[in-house]
């Protein structure tokens, strides 16, 4: 794209990336709008919900066994009739299957506590829901069908079918029970870069605690006959790990087990098979599927290195639910490309807000398993964003309640991340020429600060001569960014975000990126709000000592997008883009960077630059990046 000239809205690619949303939003009543960036299932009153069976109601499910050869999803059709129909009909899944109560038994129990009519109040929320009136035999015969993917989450599962609407919910009818043949399997495995650059870490969920059976990861080299098998760590939470409503209410699902093993000594740039699983006191082994890794290339290894960097993307479906507010338009259509792409990166950086669970904990699973094709391919790393840790009260160093309860408790144990304390969601990571310091903007980063302390080490720590690529990232913009609320508030970046600029300038670092903005904007080299490029005319381009920072927002991974401040643009705003997609890094060699925003629609680069440079141009001062030195020969 041409640099300085604002693209129209890609708000079009959210039904490419799901086929049925066009009939979604044509089934959706009017009263069913619901204000951006409110989680879908919070739109539910289920505290107002009653259960109110209908005798003239129906609904079955169908297969009653799913993944009876060791899938782990799988299509469920749902049929249903229900008297009167109407536009506030809807269907949910739940599980476990009994939705936390004894369903039948609220009238019976309210009358004789001496109540009139049916019991109100269900304890949970369901994974997922769906309109009636989207079958569209349903408003004219009363009977639909309907499918939803279904993931194995380590229960059973039902549906129930709904009139009311979402704000006066009575549940009138519940089908069938079904459930996966092994509950408790392996699933979704998601590796990382590990503490040492030789090293990954390979995550999965199952249903198994550490006394019913092993973990493990078998693994072998590409050419190797024997695999040798590798043991996991067990992790998991409770409602008393978490901090408040609806994380530990309503929107509480039991995690299961997170089981995290380390596989050592890795060869560079070496295929390995792997294959997550546990043994029982029986002696019998349970297997996940199987995939493979390419192994991190030796820090400062001069090979082509393409790194995938993103955040906001949040959760998608393939089966249309959920999304009927708009809430992550672009979510599936990002994955989807991400998956196409997988033979052209070797690694993705997803820079905070990550599955938009907000407190309704199943969803956790449901992005684990959006993810795994690619995460169970590639070192799938995360940061911190408001939407995991933001909770009032709980050392954060925002106030707010973005997380819905969460305080970051779900990401910290379903994402390994290479930090000293995952409870501080900041560290290194090495990736050929590349060294990433990864930020957490949800604590204090400024002077004084312990993260502060670390980003100063792990800038210092990187040696340019063979690792000339310095990235820092994070989750809120620290640095540029002429979204509407920041020029709002006339700060043009996170207020006291700037306070690393003397760290940045100091150690010369070369780009930072970030998300919590839902557009793409990059700025030139830029230090104290001045470009540091000359004023030169071609902004795609930049070669020999660069002087600034250049900051990109992407914040495009699949959140609904948000507009930029009106006016004219501020000096440093070199490219703006409202469209869904991702930054893709490339390093063909020490002297040569390539940054392209790409689109998730057509897979092709809307906007690029190039960054060209020696070693001595990375050592050469430039404006308060070098101490004072002695003129002595």
């Amino acid at each position: 794209m041409a640099a300085r000239v604002q693209p129209s809205s890609s708000l079009l690619v959210a039904a490419a990336a799901v086929a049925v949303a066009a009939l979604m939003a044509m089934a959706v009543a009017a009263a069913d709008s619901t204000t951006d960036n409110i989680q879908p299932l919070s739109t539910l009153r289920m505290q107002a919900a009653q259960v109110a069976m209908d005798s003239g109601a129906v609904i079955h499910a169908s297969p009653d066994v799913l993944g009876k050869n060791g899938e782990d999803s799988a299509w469920v059709t749902v049929n249903f009739t229900a008297p009167a129909p109407s536009a506030g009909h809807w269907v949910a899944l739940f599980s476990p299957a009994d939705f936390g109560l004894s369903v039948g038994a609220g009238a019976s129990t309210n009358a004789a506590a001496g109540g009139e009519g049916p019991a109100a109040g269900l304890p949970t929320a369901p994974i997922k829901y769906m309109f009636a009136n989207i079958s569209p035999s349903f408003m004219s015969s009363g009977s639909g069908n309907m499918s939803f993917l279904v993931i194995n989450q380590r229960s059973d599962y039902a549906f129930g079918l709904f009139s009311g609407g979402k704000d006066n919910p009575k549940l009138i009818a519940i089908s069938n029970k079904i459930s996966f043949a092994n509950p408790k399997a392996p699933v979704f495995p998601r590796l990382s870069l590990g503490k040492e650059w030789n090293e990954m870490a390979v995550t999965w969920t199952s249903g198994y605690n550490i006394d019913e059976a092993y973990p493990f990861v078998e693994w072998k080299m590409k050419g190797e006959e024997s695999p040798k098998r590798t043991p996991a760590g067990t992790l998991t939470y409770t409602r008393r790990h978490l901090c408040g409503k609806p994380a530990n209410a309503e929107g509480y699902r039991d995690p299961g087990f997170i089981h995290t093993a380390f596989l050592k000594d890795l060869w560079p740039n070496r295929e390995y098979s792997y294959q997550i699983g546990h043994e029982l006191a029986d002696g019998t082994v349970v297997r996940g599927k199987p995939s493979t890794f390419r192994a991190p290339p030796f820090p400062g290894q001069d090979s082509l290195q393409r790194v995938v960097v993103f955040g906001d993307m949040g959760l998608g479906q393939r089966d249309g639910t959920n999304e009927l507010a708009g809430f992550q338009p672009g979510a599936q259509v990002t994955t989807d490309r991400l998956i196409q792409d997988l033979p052209n990166y070797d690694a993705v950086f997803h820079i905070g807000d990550l599955s938009y669970a907000n407190g309704f904990l199943a969803q956790w699973d449901q992005f684990t398993a959006q993810i795994e094709p690619i995460a169970s391919r590639v070192p799938y790393m995360v940061a911190s964003g408001n939407h995991e840790r933001t909770y009032h009260d709980t050392g954060g160093f925002y106030t707010g309640n973005d997380s819905r309860g969460e305080c970051g408790v779900p990401a910290e144990t379903y994402f390994y991340v290479p930090a000293e304390n995952r409870g501080k969601f900041w560290y290194a990571a090495d990736h050929g020429m590349f060294r990433f310091c990864v930020g957490d903007t949800e604590h204090d980063w400024r002077p004084g600060s312990e993260q502060h302390a670390f980003l100063e080490r792990c800038f210092a720590s990187a040696d340019r001569k063979h690792q000339p690529w310095l990235v820092f990232a994070a989750h809120r913009p620290l640095g540029y960014s002429s979204n509407d609320y920041y020029a709002a508030e006339g700060s043009f970046a996170e207020p006291m975000g700037r306070a690393l600029q003397g760290l940045w300038q100091k150690h010369r670092v070369d780009l930072a990126v970030y998300g919590h903005v839902h557009n793409y904007e990059r700025t030139c080299p830029v230090y104290e709000n001045t470009c540091m490029d000359g004023g030169k005319d071609d902004k795609g381009s930049y070669s020999g000592t660069m002087g600034g920072t250049v900051h990109v927002v992407a914040g495009t991974g699949g959140a609904k997008l948000r507009d930029y401040s009106a006016g004219p643009w501020p000096q440093w705003s070199v490219a703006r883009d409202k469209s869904f997609g991702y930054v893709k890094l490339t390093a063909s060699d020490h002297s040569s960077l390539r940054v392209e925003f790409i689109h998730s629609a057509d897979g092709a680069a809307h906007d690029a630059f190039n960054i060209s440079r020696d070693y001595k141009d990375v050592l050469a001062c430039t404006v308060d990046s070098c101490a004072p030195h002695s003129m002595a020969s």
